[in-house]
């Protein structure tokens, strides 16, 4: 084989997927928290599109398993990605969370604490396994289970990462949360490091390590590409994990997400501050009453600033 021919070969194989991986993962973790953070009206319809995307992804999920293609590997790992967005809509979005909505009292600790949290997310939990359940009945059988392998990893990393802020990282990174679940921010504990987060890193590395292996030996191009698209992820959550204790500013690789909700809260701010100046005109001094004077004027703190009490668990 010529050096083109090699560097074509190892572009195709390595190369694309590696940078169709990174391109997916950054771009829709940064819609969905662009999504979340819209005004509450908007919710409905967003849900209500990425559900549709979501039932279209189970399909083609299911009717790829069959095609042994370099195609079909990226349409499985793609569509394995967006149904996993759609479950993180879920839950940021408020739409399948938990039968409680209450902060963590601060003297609640130990097991009492992780129950109080568990009641927070336990529907949402029981939606992500089950999703991966329905994904791998969907691919039983199948040639090509990529989609099935990437909403793995996705689910176990994410399980990790939760237990991992449960117990106490450095960096909780609150303004993720929406305001509307500012109630999880009772349950972050700021520490340091925590005992688990040694051991996650590590198994993960250790997987991400045999799959890297396992992608350079493979003779067929489909395997190969496949099991690279999962290497990536896993160590793409593997990195996730290290933005927990390093003090470094990842958040600023979705600051553009986050516009949206800075945008909502300052035109909340604008039209309460038209409403406070209309009644101000409107009334004669001295005659507004108790309720005239303050309500108005605590409405937009109560929106900019909740209480900090909450992160997903």
């Amino acid at each position: 084989m010529t050096l083109a021919g090699a560097l074509s070969s190892n572009l195709g194989l390595y190369a694309l997927p590696i940078g169709w991986a990174l391109l997916v993962w950054w771009l829709s973790t940064g819609v969905i928290i662009y999504l979340d953070n819209l005004p509450r009206a908007t919710h409905r319809w967003s849900f209500l599109g990425g559900s549709a995307i979501a039932a279209y992804a189970l399909l083609a999920l299911h009717a790829g398993s069959r095609d042994a293609s370099i195609a079909a590997a990226y349409g499985g790992f793609t569509y394995g990605l967006l149904l996993w967005g759609w479950q993180e809509m879920s839950f940021f979005m408020g739409f399948i969370t938990g039968p409680s909505r209450e902060p963590c009292p601060d003297d609640c600790t130990g097991g009492d604490r992780f129950l109080r949290a568990l009641t927070i997310c336990i529907y949402h939990e029981v939606a992500c396994f089950a999703g991966l359940l329905a994904v791998f009945a969907l691919t039983s059988g199948g040639i090509n289970r990529v989609g099935a392998w990437t909403y793995l990893v996705l689910w176990a990393m994410r399980l990790s990462s939760k237990f991992n802020v449960f117990l106490g990282v450095r960096n909780l990174s609150p303004e993720f949360i929406p305001e509307h679940l500012f109630f999880i921010r009772s349950f972050l504990r700021q520490r340091p490091m925590n005992l688990l987060f040694p051991v996650s890193v590590s198994v993960a590395s250790v997987v991400a390590l045999l799959l890297v292996q396992h992608a350079a030996a493979s003779l067929d191009p489909v395997a190969t590409t496949g099991t690279v698209f999962v290497a990536v992820l896993l160590t793409l959550a593997i990195v996730e994990h290290w933005f927990l204790v390093l003090p470094l500013p990842f958040a600023d690789l979705w600051n553009w997400s986050l516009n949206a909700r800075q945008k909502h809260l300052a035109a909340s701010e604008a039209r309460h501050a038209r409403r406070r100046a209309a009644l101000s005109a409107a009334t004669p001094a001295g005659s507004i009453g108790a309720l005239g004077r303050l309500v108005p004027a605590s409405l937009p703190t109560a929106l900019t600033t909740p209480s900090e009490a909450t992160h997903e668990l």
